[in-house]
């Protein structure tokens, strides 16, 4: 364990190592923030479907309703005429 709470000792020159360390985070953190434009661009999208859908849904409710009401119409409209 005591090898592992060492500090390393890096052969290459600091300038180089600095670069490469420097690079490998700007990696990572690019890396990130793609992740979060897809997260919030797939969020997004999730949230126009819910919309939509429970715009179909209202409009399916309605013209079911609809549907009924002028169905009980027809039927009054029999029963008068015959």
């Amino acid at each position: 364990m005591s090898a592992a709470m060492e500090a390393k000792e890096y052969r290459s020159p600091v300038l180089k190592l600095f670069r490469f360390f420097e690079r490998s985070r700007n990696r990572w953190k690019e890396k990130c923030r793609e992740a979060k434009v897809v997260i919030k661009r797939l969020t997004n999208g999730i949230q126009a479907l819910k919309r939509s859908r429970d715009r179909w849904k209202a409009l399916a409710k309605q013209q079911r309703e609809e549907l009924r009401r002028l169905r009980c119409e027809l039927e009054e409209q029999k029963t008068l005429r015959g």
